[in-house]
């Protein structure tokens, strides 16, 4: 059957044959044949705009009735069976076809975000509905220069994908460049925006995000703002944008809510907790088995005694303590919230506690495997997080073999990594590699508003101008 012929009664029940949601009504009075969806209509919309006006009329009156606004006319059958699947009432008389939209889906009330938490500013967060998702961003940019580009992905699922960005604003190459990656997707489906940024990947084989993805339409707005492009995909509660950067992942919807040497001093404790989820743990194998010169006499004596009744070395003994924490944190991400909680805390403090009296680890060890995971949630973005935890156990396994030199060895192929990375081909490292220092101001520090002169280098906006304040 080819979709491009004139539509039909006939076709449509052979196209959603088998469906036992599909239903079919005639009125006699008249010969009108309406089909839908039951399982994603509005029964009361339908009942009350559609069934009950064909209901009361004649045939002779039926055309004048059908040319209200929002009735429209299908020409070919893949337009009527494609608004069928969105929520449409398909209309037949005289052998043409009309469609209108009853669409009334069971849908997920706007809530706050549960991965990314706001302490002060709006807490609304998107929906596995797209076009609610648009009127999140609508309602926040306020201007006809936001364009809203409709595509299409998934050869079975059909999902809607929406581009978005400001004309005037966005680099139009980069714009074109992220629709054609789309659009050339073949694929059965794609049923979410982590799962769309993976696909379109320049580097899909690294452990690190090259599309800044979120919940929360106001991030979508300021990266929208700073010349940016996102992308929201129907039935996916998350965001993406490009072309983004490693630094864009420490940075929180906080930093820009509160005072600005508030919002530096938090960037900052950010930047220390990653230093510290990487090497905490390596450190400590490293100095047990290659290096205890490095420590003073004290400390020395008291590591001693803590390592004495472990069978283990210490590479092991950190691997497996590593392991548990990581057993308990994905138990407590799977379980209920409230219970979650109580088995992160009760099972951290059992374990440990055992562990040391059995003498299966040293409390020193502990400590840093305890310091080291307690960074990794200071970290704002999760796949940030899982990805630096993944680069933690790499430096554990250097360093068992290398020690200190392991460790360095380990953070320069991580560096030369991070470096060769692009994000629409735009370096993943700006404005440290290539150094642009004049963005410093909004990365390593959140500087004061009145200096936040210009967008992002990275975005190549046409307009770099964003803050024309006087100091």
């Amino acid at each position: 059957m080819n979709e491009n012929d004139r539509p039909s009664l006939e076709k449509v029940k052979t196209l959603f044959d088998q469906c036992d949601d599909f239903e079919n009504k005639h009125f006699a009075n008249n010969g009108v044949v309406i089909v839908y969806l039951s399982s994603i209509i509005d029964d009361q919309k339908l009942e009350s705009e559609i069934v009950e006006p064909i209901s009361s009329i004649n045939s002779t009156k039926v055309s004048d009735w059908l040319q209200k606004k929002d009735i429209n006319q299908g020409t070919v059958l893949k337009e009527i069976k494609d608004k069928i699947l969105s929520g449409c009432v398909a209309i037949f008389f005289h052998e043409k076809a009309y469609f209108y939209n009853v669409f009334g889906a069971e849908l997920r009330g706007i809530e706050k975000s549960e991965t990314e938490t706001v302490i002060v500013g709006a807490h609304d967060a998107f929906v596995e509905n797209a076009i609610i998702n648009l009127s999140l961003i609508r309602t926040r940019i306020k201007s006809s220069n936001l364009k809203v580009i409709k595509l299409r992905v998934g050869e079975v699922t059909k999902s809607d994908v929406y581009v978005l960005y400001i004309d005037g604003l966005a680099d139009m190459e980069m714009v074109e460049d992220l629709k054609t990656r789309i659009s050339d997707i073949e694929i059965d489906s794609v049923y979410d925006t982590n799962m769309l940024s993976q696909i379109i990947d320049e580097s899909p084989d690294s452990l690190f995000p090259q599309y800044y993805n979120t919940e929360l339409p106001d991030v979508i707005r300021s990266k929208l703002v700073a010349g940016k492009i996102a992308v929201i995909l129907d039935g996916s509660p998350v965001a993406i944008s490009a072309p983004t950067n490693f630094f864009e992942f420490i940075q929180s919807p906080d930093d820009y809510n509160q005072r600005w040497l508030i919002g530096t001093s938090l960037r900052f404790l950010r930047l220390v907790a990653i230093l510290i989820t990487l090497t905490f743990t390596a450190a400590y194998v490293a100095v047990i088995t290659f290096h205890y010169e490095v420590l003073p006499e004290d400390i020395l004596l008291t590591l001693t005694e803590s390592r004495a009744r472990v069978p283990f070395p210490p590479l092991i003994e950190a691997l497996l303590m590593e392991l548990t924490i990581e057993l308990l944190r994905e138990a407590g991400a799977r379980l209920p919230t409230k219970v979650g909680q109580t088995i992160g805390i009760v099972g951290g403090i059992v374990i440990g506690q055992a562990a040391v009296e059995a003498g299966f680890t040293s409390n020193i060890l502990i400590i840093a495997v305890a310091s080291s995971a307690i960074a990794s949630f200071v970290l704002p973005s999760y796949n940030m997080s899982n990805a630096i935890r993944i680069v933690r156990f790499i430096l554990i396994l250097l360093s068992g073999f290398l020690g200190f030199f392991g460790i360095m060895l380990g953070l320069s192929f991580f560096i030369i990594h991070v470096t060769s990375l692009t994000s629409l081909k735009t370096p993943y490292f700006i404005p440290v590699s290539p150094i642009y220092v004049s963005d410093w101001k909004d990365i390593f520090i959140r500087g004061p508003y009145r200096s936040l002169r210009k967008r992002p280098v990275q975005s190549t906006t046409v307009n770099p101008v964003r803050n024309k304040m006087k100091n």
